[in-house]
């Protein structure tokens, strides 16, 4: 354990970031998860609903540096193209 007032403080400030990345990274996840089923059952509509969602969640996520922008560019690219591919 830290003996430094500043050490202290700032194992504080890693627990709350580490958990807004991880409270992020799991609604990502369920978001991602959702766009999956709505793929799989064919239904199109929600699959647009959706991946609009995940693609605003991902530049969130980026934008707080919770994920790169680029692997957030990347996912949001891979995510139209199954989309557009399902659509066809």
């Amino acid at each position: 354990m830290a003996n430094i007032k500043s050490a202290k403080k700032r194992i504080l400030v890693i627990d709350k970031k580490t958990a807004r990345n991880r409270r992020i990274k799991n609604h990502l996840k369920t978001v991602l998860k959702s766009f999956d089923a709505a793929i799989e059952a064919g239904d199109m509509a929600t699959a647009k609903e959706k991946l609009v969602l995940a693609e605003k969640k991902l530049k969130q996520a980026a934008s707080k540096n919770t994920i790169s922008s680029n692997a957030a560019s990347r996912k949001v690219s891979r995510l139209t193209k199954r989309f557009n591919k399902a659509n066809a």
